[in-house]
């Protein structure tokens, strides 16, 4: 009973328009601290107490400190002219193509992918710079706007990724493992992204085809060749275990630094404390909805809820892929109804041990459930991408949501090709580290 009120307070306060933080630990506090949840013998100054422990264990590790430091990563990147040199290179290579823009979009979305671990900062950063161009080439406002969203979602796939950070911290599987195995999978769905674009692109005679010439390619991949060095020497050094996540999201920053402020001269030294208000301010709401749903998972743990779980899964005798895509389908709801973050705080804790039952290895369900929300990302009505593309393109939420559809139901198919076929999220990870 405790359980079932406590998912509906939370509900009925996110309807309410509640910040997403306050409604996940309102709820939990006020029953913490309600007569007849716990015993008499306790407390209510030891309840108190309690609460503080959690809200602070909920932060207090050295991994986290990778989300603020990638946030300001993906702020420098936005402004540092990365963005609009790795598009002219994308461009060079696959511009001859119909839809030639909207692939290079995508591209240049899957090599920013590898510096900031965000997928509205890396929406941002491409759609500033490439939706104007697409608009004016001809392509439909909503359509270049559902092709940089759905460009955008890749980036909590391809690593460095928050959200795989944040499930590599609650669950203690190695981050590195996590970012290993989710590499394939978003240059799988980078890849069938681009081959949607530019099919519907041909099709109903989108954009404008730039002849392919190798002395645009070399004058465009020598301006971008120190921001395309930025994935290299990230990823390289996090999956080649010369750094840890953390050092390697320092890394990050300092390498946006040094190509916006003294290679590409287009980030003024002024315009840094600014960055990093805007960015810190983003990530301190994320470590805030990290504190308050230890909160949440903590009274789901007092009130006996994972064996609540398994005692419902075991009655449903589902075979082990049966129950694999049952709570791939249950993400899905949830990825499109909740927040990113939240949803992966809430439902994580609980989910992850199902995974004996579903016969997978924890990395890949880690993996799976990163790809699940990140298509949450480009279905309404709070998907992150979508908001942040409708912006820039001042298109509303209906008509991206429709242009977006196509790029939804091929992400579907990779997330389903990666759930049946473990070798596309496990072949890395075994090969680097076991």
């Amino acid at each position: 009973m405790i359980i079932v009120l406590l998912f509906a307070l939370m509900f009925v306060l996110m309807a309410l328009g509640l910040p997403i933080a306050l409604a996940i630990g309102l709820p939990a506090i006020g029953l913490i601290v309600s007569p007849g949840v716990f015993p008499d013998t306790v407390t209510l100054s030891a309840l108190g107490q309690t609460v503080v422990q959690q809200l602070f264990s909920g932060v207090d590790s050295f991994d986290l400190l990778a989300v603020p430091l990638f946030m300001i990563a993906g702020s420098i990147m936005e402004v540092g002219g990365i963005s609009r040199r790795l598009i002219d290179f994308c461009d060079s290579l696959v511009g001859w193509a119909p839809g030639g823009l909207a692939a290079a979009a995508i591209g240049a979305s899957m090599i920013i992918a590898g510096i900031s671990g965000s997928a509205a900062a890396d929406t941002a950063a491409i759609g500033a710079v490439v939706i104007p161009t697409m608009i004016r080439q001809g392509y439909p406002p909503a359509f270049a706007a559902a092709v940089v969203a759905a460009g955008g979602a890749i980036g909590i796939i391809i690593p460095p990724s928050i959200p795989m950070i944040l499930f590599g911290f609650m669950t203690n599987i190695s981050t590195s493992q996590l970012f290993a195995g989710g590499l394939l999978v978003g240059l799988l769905m980078g890849l069938s992204f681009m081959a949607v674009a530019i099919f519907i692109s041909w099709r109903r005679g989108y954009g404008e085809r730039v002849a392919f010439t190798w002395k645009r390619v070399a004058s465009t991949g020598r301006a971008a060749l120190w921001s395309m060095g930025a994935p290299v020497i990230v990823l390289g050094g996090i999956l080649g275990g010369i750094v840890t996540v953390t050092e390697g999201a320092a890394l990050a920053v300092f390498y946006a630094l040094l190509v916006g402020t003294v290679i590409n001269r287009e980030l003024a030294w002024r315009d840094l404390p600014q960055l990093i208000v805007r960015s810190q301010v983003v990530a301190g709401g994320i470590l805030f909805i990290i504190a308050m749903a230890k909160v949440f998972g903590w009274l789901l743990t007092m009130q006996q809820g994972a064996q609540l779980l398994d005692v419902f899964v075991n009655s449903m005798s589902l075979p082990p892929v049966g129950l694999l895509l049952l709570v791939l389908g249950l993400l899905l709801v949830v990825g499109c109804v909740m927040e990113t973050t939240a949803a992966l705080l809430l439902v994580v804790p609980v989910l992850a041990l199902l995974t004996p039952q579903m016969q997978i290895d924890p990395v890949q369900f880690g993996v799976l459930v990163v790809t699940n929300l990140a298509i949450g990302m480009l279905t309404p009505p709070v998907g992150i991408c979508l908001f942040v593309s409708c912006g820039i393109a001042d298109v509303t939420l209906g008509r991206i949501s429709r242009a977006v559809m196509p790029l939804v139901a091929v992400a579907l198919l990779d997330l389903l090709i990666a759930a049946l076929w473990s070798p596309l999220t496990m072949w890395l990870p075994t090969l680097l580290y076991r």
